[in-house]
C-alpha cells in the first residue's frame, strides 16, 4: 500500500489534468492551486463566482487543513496519530469524516480478501516507506513476521452511538494508516464544498484523485488523462470524461528502492508482508466518489492483473489495468470503464 497520506507525493499517481487547447474562452475560469497532505491540490472552476478567488482558496485550505488534522500520520497530534499512540482497548472518539473513511476501507478490505488493509502500517514502516523514512534495507523474515502480529482488519472496530463515532482496537501496537484513501477523501470534501456554494462546473484534484462536473472555460466537458507508467510526465495512455464521477490511480513504478539489483515497490502485500512482485504496474478506478475509487485502486494493485480483473468484473467496477510485458506494456479494462473513454 502507499504509505504517504498522498500518492501524488510518492509519484505513484498517474493522472494529469488536461489544459485548454485554445485561447477562445467562452466562460470565465479560475485556477486555484496549493499544497496539502504532502502533495498538491488543484481546483478549476468555470463560470462567475459569487465570492473572490482569494475567499474561495481560504475556504479550500481550511477544509483540507482539517482533513490533515484528522487523518495525517505525519502530524503527531492528529486524531489518527493519537489513536495510533493509544495502547489501550478503550474506544477512541473520531470525527464523522474519518468514520466514513474507515467504513469504506473495511468494506473494500473484505471484498479484496485483505489486499487493501489500512492496518498494514507496521509493514509499510518496516520497509522504509512510512513517515519515519528510515534508512532503507530489506528486513529479515523474523522482522516481517513480528510486524504482521500487529496487523489485521478484524482487530479494528468502528462503533457508533448517540454521542458520535468511535474507533477501537484489540491489538495495543496496531497502527492504522489511511493514506491510501486520503486523497480521495480530500477530493470528496472539495466536491461537497462546490455543491454547498452552488458551483456546478469544476474539476478538483488532490494528488492522484480527481473529480469533475460540467464544463470548462471553453464550454467543453473536463477531460482527464491517464498517464503511461513511465518517467515521462506527459505520456498519455487514455482520456476519460468523468461525467460527475471520481477517479484515482495507484501505481508501483515510481516509488521504490533497490538493493543487490532487486527493486522493491512501496506497494506492500499484507498477506506476504513483502512488496508486490507481479507485473501489474498501474490501476485506475472510476467510481461514484473519489474515496471509493481511491480505496479500490490500492486493493486491486496488490492483487495483480488476473485477480484484479476478475474481481472488478464481479463487482461491476470501472477499472483500467496496465501491466508490464516483455515488449513494453499492455492494458485491459472492464466494460464499465469503456463508457468513460474519450474516443
Amino acid at each position: 500500500m502507499a504509505n504517504s497520506i498522498a500518492k501524488g507525493l510518492l509519484l505513484s499517481a498517474a493522472l494529469m489534468l488536461l489544459a485548454a487547447c485554445n485561447d477562445a474562452n467562452t466562460r470565465p475560469q479560475i485556477d486555484i492551486e496549493g499544497k496539502t497532505m504532502g502533495t498538491f491540490y488543484s481546483v478549476k472552476v468555470s463560470g462567475t463566482l459569487t465570492e473572490s478567488k482569494q475567499q474561495l482558496q481560504q475556504e479550500i485550505d481550511a477544509l483540507l487543513e482539517q482533513a490533515n488534522d484528522d487523518i495525517s500520520t505525519y502530524r503527531p497530534d492528529s486524531v489518527l496519530s493519537r489513536f495510533n499512540q493509544n495502547t489501550t482497548a478503550e474506544p477512541q472518539p473520531i470525527p464523522r469524516g474519518m468514520a466514513d473513511i474507515i467504513l469504506t476501507a473495511q468494506r473494500i478490505g473484505r471484498d479484496t480478501g485483505g489486499a487493501m488493509d489500512i492496518t498494514v502500517g507496521p509493514l509499510v514502516n518496516l520497509w522504509g516507506f512510512g513517515p519515519d523514512k528510515r534508512a532503507v534495507k530489506v528486513p529479515s523474515q523474523q522482522q516481517i513476521d513480528a510486524a504482521r502480529q500487529h496487523i489485521g482488519l478484524q482487530h479494528l472496530k468502528l462503533l457508533s452511538d448517540s454521542r458520535g463515532e468511535w474507533l477501537q482496537k484489540d491489538l495495543p501496537e496496531m497502527y492504522v494508516d489511511l493514506s491510501t484513501l486520503g486523497e480521495g477523501y480530500g477530493v470528496d470534501q472539495l466536491v461537497r464544498l462546490m455543491a454547498r456554494k452552488g458551483i456546478t462546473n469544476y474539476l478538483v484534484s488532490v494528488g492522484g484523485a480527481v473529480s469533475s462536473r460540467g464544463v470548462n472555460g471553453q464550454n467543453k466537458p473536463w477531460r482527464v488523462a491517464i498517464q503511461k507508467p513511465t518517467d515521462r510526465e506527459n505520456a498519455v495512455q487514455a482520456l476519460v470524461d468523468l461525467q460527475g464521477y471520481g477517479i484515482s490511480t495507484a501505481g508501483s513504478y515510481r516509488n521504490y528502492f533497490e538493493q543487490d539489483g532487486q527493486r522493491y515497490s512501496h506497494v506492500i502485500d499484507p498477506v506476504t508482508g513483502r512488496p508486490i512482485t507481479h507485473k501489474l504496474v498501474s490501476v485506475t478506478v472510476i467510481a461514484p466518489t473519489a474515496l471509493e475509487a481511491d480505496g479500490w485502486d490500492t486493493g486491486l494493485m496488490v492483487l495483480g492483473t488476473e485477480k484484479a480483473l476478475k474481481l472488478a468484473e464481479e463487482k461491476g467496477l470501472a477499472v483500467y489495468l496496465i501491466s508490464k510485458t516483455d515488449d513494453g506494456f499492455s492494458a485491459v479494462m472492464t466494460p464499465q470503464f469503456k463508457a468513460f473513454l474519450v474516443q
